[in-house]
């Protein structure tokens, strides 16, 4: 490394040098013909006198002194006072100072100590000048910086469409308004692109994408392009190598691979499992097999879950069935099992949403059942203070449940009734567990996003309607709901605060 430095100073000298060089002797050329004018100058004024015009001077100049055409032309130019003697003296002086200058210059051209001599007064004056200690210090981390590190770790949504669009939007981006409101849209869609997932994490989150044919794939949150409210987004074929015959169906985001946490892979036919995160820490660029499906089934939802934790499923026709996730109810299988039997469900039914309830939560409502009875399912309970299960339909209707109102059962039972459906092929889109002063995002089909918070929504019993969460446009339904982190909520809170001081 020194030798590049010492070479590339050495050079740098040397072009100096002959650039100095250069400029000295063309001076030194046109002082020497200076000095030949003021030896003849008598001469040279009846020659300059008898001319007809200045192009003749020159030329009996050239001719006559044998001088060159840069000399003569200087001649020429030349003021009157500069033939004082005290003039002619500084010439002399300046040709004698150039001489000098000329000789030194050579010298160093030729001789490569008298350069290493140069750079190293030159990095003695570097030293005088800039002798203040440093003020910072230079630390070795081992290895460089990677994207990541010059990426600030803020809070955003990722939204995918049907088509396949991926796109990412900070979660800011949308203020929370009452109940029952239109809301702002979130993606712009075509007609046959409805959005189809959504959800909320930090731009250092690994997103993990499975398709429908149990593949996982892994995508940095920060690598999704982010796009404004109305963008269409970015096709996912250009981030990922997906075949075009898969589809994605859920997103995760994991900001660590640890070792205690599972994912919990709910399929379409009904078959749930839970597999070691860890197991999916290296991803290969291809995607990694993360179930076995039989001919006909598709994987369409996954979560992450602990040792402990539950699961509340729901379905079409507005069941909803609990059960813990330990292993006594669902053990923990490897990545290229199939899983186990999650509901019964009745002729013409299907699965439509899952979600994770605490093991913390969970113990609280085992300690509940053992020491209440069964609350009555048309009774509608007055006050508590949470958690609740959040249960919407297409058409834009929900209510807040308490979680005790859905007892512990077995695995692979046919659940209890969630909401009956006031209008006509109302259909359930989604379970959520959340608890209070939880902020939503409330997502249709055709990309119209609004932000409320759960507390105006209605808490009713499991028999109960619901009321209307979005207001929605002619043929639009509601598809999916997604909770606002609550450090995303205060932040916003402080911020508002802020501004109103």
């Amino acid at each position: 490394m020194l030798d590049v430095f010492l070479d590339f100073r050495v050079e740098t000298i040397r072009r100096r040098t002959g650039f100095l060089l250069k400029k000295a002797e063309e001076r030194d050329h046109i002082v020497k013909g200076l000095l030949l004018a003021l030896g003849a100058m008598d001469e040279i004024i009846n020659l300059i006198r008898s001319a007809k015009d200045s192009i003749s001077a020159r030329e009996k100049l050239q001719t006559d002194h044998e001088l060159s055409s840069t000399q003569a032309d200087a001649i020429l130019q030349m003021q009157l006072r500069r033939l004082t003697a005290l003039e002619a003296d500084k010439i002399k002086a300046e040709h004698d100072e150039l001489t000098h200058k000329i000789d030194q210059y050579q010298q160093i051209l030729n001789s490569k100590e008298r350069i290493f001599e140069i750079i190293l007064e030159e990095l003695n004056k570097i030293d005088e000048r800039f002798s203040s200690p440093r003020k910072t210090e230079i630390l070795d981390l081992g290895g460089g910086l990677d994207d990541i590190d010059l990426i600030a770790n803020d809070r955003s949504v990722v939204l995918l469409t049907e088509a396949g669009y991926l796109k990412r939007m900070p979660v800011n981006e949308f203020e929370s308004t009452s109940r029952g409101s239109r809301g702002k849209a979130g993606t712009k869609t075509q007609e046959d692109d409805d959005v189809k997932l959504f959800i909320s994490c930090n731009d250092h989150d690994t997103l993990l994408l499975f398709s429908d044919r149990g593949v996982a794939y892994a995508l940095p949150a920060y690598r999704v392009p982010m796009s404004s409210r109305t963008a269409k987004g970015t096709p996912s074929v250009q981030l990922l190598p997906i075949p075009r015959e898969e589809k994605i169906t859920s997103l995760v985001a994991v900001d660590s691979f640890v070792d205690d946490h599972y994912l919990l892979m709910l399929t379409k036919a009904g078959f749930i499992k839970r597999t070691a995160l860890s197991a999916f820490s290296k991803i290969r660029s291809n995607g990694l097999i993360a179930i076995n499906l039989e001919d006909g089934d598709a994987l369409t939802w996954v979560r992450l879950s602990k040792e402990g934790d539950s699961v509340l499923i729901g379905s079409k026709t507005g069941m909803a069935i609990h059960f813990r996730l330990d292993f006594n109810e669902l053990r923990p299988l490897s990545r290229t099992a199939r899983g186990v039997k999650s509901m019964n469900l009745r002729e013409g039914d299907s699965l439509v949403s899952m979600d994770v309830l605490t093991s913390n939560l969970v113990d609280k409502l085992a300690k509940i059942e053992d020491l209440t009875k069964e609350i009555d399912d048309n009774v509608e309970e007055s006050s508590t203070d949470g958690p609740w299960v959040l249960i919407a339909s297409a058409f834009g209707l929900g209510k807040r449940v308490p979680v005790t109102q859905f007892r512990l059962q077995k695995r692979a039972g046919m659940g209890l009734r969630a909401i009956k459906f006031r209008i006509k092929d109302d259909v359930l889109v989604c379970l959520k567990v959340l608890g209070e002063g939880e902020e939503l995002l409330l997502v249709t089909e055709k990309g119209v996003i609004v932000r409320t918070n759960a507390d105006k929504i209605s808490q009713q019993s499991r028999a109960a309607t619901g009321v209307k969460l979005q207001r929605l446009d002619d043929g639009d339904h509601l598809s999916e709901v997604v909770l606002v982190p609550r450090e995303q909520i205060e932040g916003t809170e402080q911020l508002s605060s802020g501004e109103e001081n």
